[in-house]
């Protein structure tokens, strides 16, 4: 089993940046696939990003792609969305998950609660 914990959302203008990070704890022994998702009230979650354990497999929703990058440091068990131009539309709350066996788009067994991200226009 892993925790995860999710870190590094807020209030950030249109066109700025933030960083996400997502600490895994726990079975950290065990390598993971870890993907990002973000999720509006009343709407279905959306895939945004993942990554393999290895770090080498790297996969992005096309409505971010170019502008965010999932990274990993599994010497801290952390993984992180650096999001840079960030528009309005991607207001809502991120999630990372993870996976021992599915990476992509998942299904994936482990979540964490979640950081609101909100970009004011």
């Amino acid at each position: 089993q892993v925790q995860l914990v999710e870190s590094g959302g807020g209030l950030v203008q249109a066109g700025g940046s933030l960083r996400l990070s997502c600490a895994a704890s726990g079975r950290t022994d065990s390598s993971w696939h870890i993907a990002w998702f973000r999720q509006v009230p009343g709407k279905e979650r959306e895939f945004v990003a993942a990554i393999n354990r290895g770090g080498d497999r790297i996969y992005y929703a096309d409505s971010v792609k170019g502008r965010f990058t999932i990274s990993r440091d599994n010497a801290k068990n952390t993984v992180y969305l650096q999001m840079n131009s960030l528009k309005p539309e991607d207001t809502t709350v991120y999630y990372c998950a993870a996976d021992q066996r599915r990476w992509g788009r998942g299904p994936y067994d482990y979540w964490g609660q979640g950081t609101q991200v909100t970009v004011s226009s």
